[in-house]
């Protein structure tokens, strides 16, 4: 096997094996798992009627837990409504800002009810907005919610307290004020305020006009009943979530706090951090999340835990608890805590960051391991996008500027395949020559490449260096809600999502759905974008003369198929990127090699191609 053939074949195939693995465990289409997504978020917002899961176990009235989060619930009706009902059975103060739609709820002072104005299910535009947060009484609440515990208080502000608002709304520009009084002369006020994104600021003060000090403890936490139907991508992370302090980023799927040990005995796992201070916890979707966030000059105490119900649903909670303190009679203490409830789009959650200090707080977005490329990659594609408008345009952009990032590898490489090539006579001699004594032959080929300044291994750089910026690029696609329904031209109105054509419906003239057949469906999602990647890649193999060997011949001739049913499920601004990216690598080759004065082998294998097809009809 010629050296420079072996080179190439053993780029190729591990350049294919890293692929397989990718789309094995990180990208492998979930389309179940995603068709039972769907169908949850509809019911969600069309027809929830399921068993309400028990409500918080933070709300024992007056109870003063050693951990948060871990009080015995406090069962809640066994009533099945829809949403509207739910919504409809207690009194609210409605939300209305230029992102947001919902209400907060005056029965326990929840924010349970949020859905986010500019994002839809679909690609179509008529279909229901996101619906993020929900009511107790539907299927599968979620909520957030804010508050006081501690001992010999009185009672305390529960799920059934009925507090009295000063407006009937809540705008950016129109702050709320709750109030409470209980028995024992405690004052909660709570006034809320929203900007016109996604967080929300809570100020909660109590003033005690009792006769005896008190001790409280403020809590904030963001409570999910029943798990959800998750996507199940490796590369990406669904469910808690948090930075707590120097402990920093802390990610737990739901699966993994269900097998936690017991916090706190009873039916309550869950993992604890005492005293840490700056950042936030909360549970996160692919594209949105719920995160409270405390005081970040506060040490506060935060918790996971995942508690059994009545039913076989259970409840997932994020809490943070900050520090007690005693409040004499007379005196006002208050407590400002903030929560992030909507898209998690890249320049809002980095504004936050930056305008309250939040610990860290740019890993909400699941940026992965390799952050340092795939956040500064998204940068540029944003800044292309909002140049142009086109997020395709953008992909393409990018890669011609990666093109002449790389360009000084890419032609040492290219020019070192070229000098290969030049020399190829001189090495099938010091074969025949040695052909007995592989260590010589082996000493004079090493020989060779000295005197001619060639690099052996450099045909593996040109398939090689791209592989991290695909990965990159695959994680932006996949993880952004910035590409999540951005068009490109004609049919792909979704960067995100694999090209919806199919050449084995003739691309939508036979009306059939090959991606309902049982097993291979999945593999019969071939578009158009899949097509031209793979023709694309079968030209950048023509650049090279075809190995004399029939096995390698063989590799060579079925590796764009392979690559092209592989890369028929991706995201299509992952097999854009991939076919104009072959284009340019053929262009920069061909380039090269004419500079380097050797024969450009692209017309005549194709002419060998087409001519050898063509033969048998002549005779």
């Amino acid at each position: 096997m010629r050296e420079d053939n072996r080179n190439l074949i053993v780029a190729i195939a591990l350049s294919l094996a890293i692929l397989l693995g990718w789309q094995y465990f990180f990208a492998a289409p979930q389309a179940e798992r995603q068709r039972q997504a769907a169908q949850q978020a509809q019911s969600t917002q069309v027809n929830p009627n399921a068993p309400n899961p028990p409500a918080s176990p933070s709300q024992a009235g007056g109870a003063s837990p050693t951990v948060p989060g871990t009080v015995p619930s406090t069962p809640s009706a066994p009533s099945v409504l829809t949403r509207e009902a739910a919504l409809a059975a207690s009194p609210r103060v409605a939300i209305d800002t230029p992102s947001i739609a919902g209400s907060i709820n005056l029965r326990g002072g929840r924010i349970d009810d949020v859905a986010l104005k500019n994002y839809r299910e679909t690609v179509d535009p008529k279909s229901p907005i996101i619906v993020l947060l929900s009511p107790t009484g539907v299927q599968n609440p979620y909520y957030a919610e804010f508050g006081w515990i501690g001992a010999q208080a009185g009672s305390l502000p529960n799920q059934n307290t009925v507090w009295t608002a000063d407006k009937t709304s809540l705008t950016p520009g129109s702050p709320v004020t709750l109030t409470w009084q209980n028995e024992q002369g405690l004052v909660f006020r709570r006034t809320i305020s929203v900007d016109d994104k996604f967080m929300f600021t809570m100020k909660d003060a109590v003033e005690n006009r009792g006769t005896a000090p008190v001790t409280l403890q403020s809590y904030s936490l963001v409570s999910r009943h029943g798990r959800p139907i998750t996507l199940g991508y490796y590369v990406l992370h669904e469910g808690m979530i948090g930075v707590l302090g120097d402990e920093g980023l802390q990610e737990l799927t739901y699966a993994n706090l269900d097998k936690k040990e017991p916090i706190s005995g009873g039916n309550t796992v869950g993992q604890i951090w005492n005293s840490v201070t700056g950042g936030f916890l909360g549970i996160t979707d692919k594209y949105w999340a719920a995160a409270v966030i405390p005081d970040q000059t506060q040490p506060f105490q935060g918790s996971f835990t995942s508690q059994q119900g009545q039913t076989a649903d259970r409840t997932y909670q994020a809490t943070i608890a900050g520090a007690s303190q005693t409040l004499q009679p007379g005196a006002t203490t208050e407590v400002t805590q903030r929560l992030f409830a909507g898209a998690k789009e890249v320049a809002t959650v980095d504004a936050y960051h930056e305008r309250y200090s939040i610990k860290n707080f740019d890993l909400l977005i699941d940026w992965g391991w390799f952050y340092f490329i795939t956040k500064p990659l998204f940068k540029v594609l944003d800044f292309f996008f909002h140049l142009f408008g086109n997020f395709g345009i953008a992909i393409l952009l990018v890669t011609v500027l990666l093109k002449i990032l790389f360009f000084p590898l890419a032609n040492k490489s290219y020019a070192s395949m070229a000098k290969m090539k030049a020399v190829q006579p001189e090495m099938a001699s010091i074969r025949e020559r040695y052909a007995d004594d592989k260590m010589k032959q082996q000493q004079a080929l090493m020989e060779l490449y000295r005197k001619e300044k060639i690099n052996p291994v450099a045909g593996c750089w040109p398939v090689l260096i791209q592989i991290p910026v695909f990965f990159a690029l695959y994680k932006v696609l996949f993880v952004t809600i910035e590409m999540r329904h951005a068009p490109f031209f004609g049919w792909i109105r979704d960067l995100a999502a694999p090209d919806p054509t199919t050449i084995f419906n003739l691309f939508g003239l036979l009306p059939y759905n090959p991606g309902a057949v049982p097993v291979v469906g999945h593999f019969l999602m071939l578009g158009v974008w899949p097509i031209i990647m793979g023709i694309t890649m079968w030209l950048q193999m023509k650049m090279n003369p075809e190995p004399p060997d029939p096995v390698q011949k063989q590799v060579f001739a079925w590796m764009p198929v392979i690559f092209t049913f592989m890369l028929g499920s991706f995201p299509a601004g992952l097999v854009i990127y991939w076919a104009w990216n072959n284009l340019l690598s053929v262009t920069q080759q061909g380039f090269i090699m004419k500079r380097n004065g050797v024969k450009i082998e692209l017309f005549d294998n194709l002419r060998k191609t087409f001519s050898r097809k063509a033969s048998p009809a002549k005779g």
